[in-house]
């Protein structure tokens, strides 16, 4: 999908109260100033931008604020100086900075895509960027150790880095949200208990970016399982408009490319219109019926139905392994998106994946042009079940009463268990 600058309108937030934000700040030279985040001290976490040194720059001038028994938060390193960026002929032209949130900042998965938004690989290579990091207790020093590592790195776009353990801290003012930790399922976990588990990690999520994000952040669900973790975070969200919360099922879009590709014999950017279907799980729908090769429907080039229908789609639903490749323009993406209004019969109220256009501006539109058949059709059915099912199961996570758990069968995809 398409990055663009976004402008985030004036909306109400909730939460918060002017005796729980201090605003720290001081100046350190002409071209630099010392910059501080407001903070809501909550929960008795801590944040810092950085990690501890010795050598600092000048100590700032703390206002006075309420009188508090918990320590209050400090910020050191590199990232606590934020140059004036219209002050330096190189840096003038690039776009304002942006706020990116993290979760699971600790883990393999954020290890490499921090260095990724870093170097401007995801925004471009004129969005300057400060990352919010959202750990944990146990992960904290290892979040310290992140947050070195992307100090050490000396990338030009890397403007701050906060590090946190409390969503209402880090979230604050954040246009993008990467919601990436989650709680993996256990030997003996029930498929119904881990759904409990995390629903109860994106619910206070959900609620903290709805108390102090901004009105339009962009939220990406990672965290499995992503398409109903991404419905439970945007019911905790109501003032965040339900279209800006996705569940990500690119990976498994560019592992029907794959073996699309590698059938036909053509490299993957002959392969386009890759739709998956439904929920992240074995109930997925890879759709070769839309999908095309060089610019032809996909089964004039494959002429192998039992290949397509059965291999294939096994391949997609249990295969581990990935491709990461761009979007070219004209061509469609899939993701988890909230499907009220969808123009394909697909029951509302769940996150379920579809094709997705860019806009190009940080905004999409549901692919109209599409065709079903009775086996694509049957396929979906049983994925948007699921679905239902799992909405049932956390209902007391969304406001819709009682739960009640009737899962059809364990669908989770190998490796994730």
């Amino acid at each position: 999908m398409a990055v663009a600058e976004l402008t985030a309108p004036a909306c109400p937030k909730q939460g918060l109260s002017s005796a729980q934000l201090a605003y720290l700040s001081a100046r350190a030279s002409r071209s630099r100033r010392l910059s501080f985040r407001p903070l809501r001290r909550t929960h008795g976490s801590r944040i810092s931008c950085s990690v501890n040194q010795t050598a600092q720059a000048p100590a700032p001038v703390q206002p006075e604020v309420p009188k508090s028994s918990k320590p209050k938060p400090e910020c050191f390193g590199v990232f606590c100086l934020t140059y004036d960026l219209k002050a330096e002929e190189e840096t003038k032209s690039w776009k304002k900075l942006i706020n990116v949130a993290v979760s699971g900042a600790a883990g393999m998965i954020s290890n490499h895509l921090l260095f990724k938004l870093a170097s401007g690989q995801v925004f471009g290579p004129d969005q300057p960027i400060a990352l919010k990091l959202l750990g944990s207790e146990r992960s904290f020093q290892a979040l310290e150790g992140v947050a070195m590592e992307l100090e050490d790195s000396l990338f030009p776009l890397l403007r701050e880095v906060q590090i946190g353990i409390d969503p209402y801290e880090v979230f604050q003012d954040v246009e993008w949200a990467l919601l990436i930790g989650a709680k993996p399922r256990g030997p003996g976990m029930e498929r119904a208990g881990l759904l409990d588990i995390n629903g109860q990690i994106f619910a206070e999520q959900g609620k903290a970016l709805n108390a102090v994000a901004s009105c339009n952040v962009k939220v990406i669900v990672v965290g499995n399982p992503c398409n109903t973790n991404a419905l439970i975070c945007l019911k905790n969200a109501p003032n965040i408009p339900a279209k800006n919360f996705h569940a990500l099922t690119r990976l498994d879009e560019n592992r029907a490319k794959c073996q699309l590709a590698l059938k036909a014999g053509v490299f993957y950017d002959k392969v386009s219109n890759v739709t998956i279907w439904g929920n992240h799980s074995t109930t997925q729908v890879p759709d070769f019926l839309n999908a095309r090769i060089s610019g032809l429907p996909v089964k004039e080039v494959i002429t192998d139905p039992k290949w397509l229908e059965e291999e294939f789609t096994e391949k997609v639903q249990n295969r581990g392994g990935s491709l990461v490749t761009p979007t070219p323009e004209g061509d469609w993406f899939s993701s988890g998106v909230y499907t009220d209004g969808n123009p394909y019969g697909i029951a509302e109220g769940i996150v379920f994946s579809m094709p997705c256009r860019s806009k190009g501006d940080g905004d999409y539109e549901l692919v109209k042009d599409v065709i079903f058949d009775d086996y694509l059709l049957k396929r979906i059915t049983k994925t948007e079940a699921e679905l239902l099912a799992e909405r049932r199961c956390v209902a007391h996570l969304i406001g819709g009463g009682v739960a009640f758990c009737d899962l059809p069968e364990d669908t989770m995809l190998p490796g994730e268990m």
